[in-house]
């Protein structure tokens, strides 16, 4: 005999608290609401949406992904009032070669690790182009010219989420625990975590010059999802060349630019940076709310390795560079 099967089994299945589904928008929208207050960090929204993920569920969950790409989007051109242009250009300047150094490795050491691993090609790909340019802005934009099926997205997703979380705790205290300066600290963490959400966060958590240089050496390094897509489509031989292009990187030198030569804009620029803030903490508990059982399992214990061992590579070259060479 069929028995159809309760719409809360299949919605719960695996959380910890098995909660109808008006109780879990209650729950979420309280968390949501928190998040938009000064009193949550992005470390602790971030955690918020981790327990979330694990014992009650994101019930918005086929939004989030939007959500989150058009928050942090938001978020960073927002940023950008409260930056000066000079100040940015002399820090893309001493990013650019760091930038060239560690993507053009961590590309030719993520192959090499794949093979050694043998991880499907696509997703090995997938992991080492975020680990190397963005994380998952570089995955969504290099994905469809490579033609990635949903699952090798999801799990070079799952993997780069993972480490971006553990990024957002540890990287503040082992800057302290170096000493390194706010400039040294923006550069490490622009260059050595994958995503923008979570350098904008530990950035913050170290100061304001730190997250001026992060911000602007991260977005120039973002840039890169451009060049490396088009040699995507050769390495992967499709024709399409359909790539996406990160359009708010312009909105966020156009915010900059008019937050230094628009005397009246510093009228707004306050609202404008509080608003950014209060986006970049939401974002960070949206992609911690997205991070349920089902897709820390689905990552796998190779894709997760080489994830981890590239991480580490480029963390350790990239903090030994910001020391000793900058």
């Amino acid at each position: 005999m069929h028995t159809q099967q309760h719409p809360l089994t299949s919605k719960t299945a695996g959380l910890l608290i098995n909660l109808n589904e008006n109780s879990r928008k209650i729950i979420f929208i309280i968390c949501v609401t928190l998040c938009l207050t000064p009193f949550i960090s992005p470390a602790i929204a971030l955690l918020m949406g981790l327990v979330i993920a694990q014992f009650t569920g994101h019930p918005y969950l086929h939004l989030n992904h939007k959500a989150t790409h058009l928050l942090l989007q938001i978020s960073v051109v927002g940023l950008g009032f409260g930056m000066n242009v000079h100040s940015a250009m002399q820090a893309g300047k001493e990013g650019v070669l760091f930038t060239i150094a560690s993507i053009t490795g961590t590309l030719i050491f993520g192959y090499f690790m794949g093979k050694w691993l043998n991880i499907e090609k696509k997703t090995s790909y997938l992991i080492s182009a975020g680990t190397a340019i963005c994380g998952g802005s570089a995955i969504a934009a290099i994905s469809p010219v490579i033609k990635a099926e949903e699952k090798q997205i999801s799990v070079a997703l799952g993997c780069v989420f993972i480490l971006n979380s553990i990024a957002l705790f540890i990287f503040p205290m082992i800057g302290h625990h170096f000493n390194l300066s706010q400039t040294q600290f923006g550069l490490w963490c622009a260059i050595a975590i994958h995503d923008t959400s979570s350098v904008v966060g530990a950035a913050s958590k170290y100061g304001p010059h730190a997250l001026e240089v992060a911000t602007t050496v991260k977005l120039a390094r973002a840039l890169w999802i451009i060049p490396v897509a088009f040699m995507s489509t050769f390495i992967f031989k499709n024709k399409s060349k359909k790539i996406s292009i990160p359009y708010f990187i312009g909105l966020f030198v156009l915010a900059m630019i008019a937050s230094t030569y628009i005397p009246a804009t510093k009228l707004i620029s306050p609202y404008m940076i509080m608003i950014a803030k209060a986006g970049l903490t939401l974002t960070m508990f949206l992609i911690g709310a997205g991070l349920s059982r089902k897709v820390l399992v689905s990552v796998g214990f190779k894709p997760l390795f080489q994830g981890v061992v590239l991480w580490i590579a480029i963390s350790c070259a990239a903090l030994y560079a910001v020391m000793h060479l900058a």
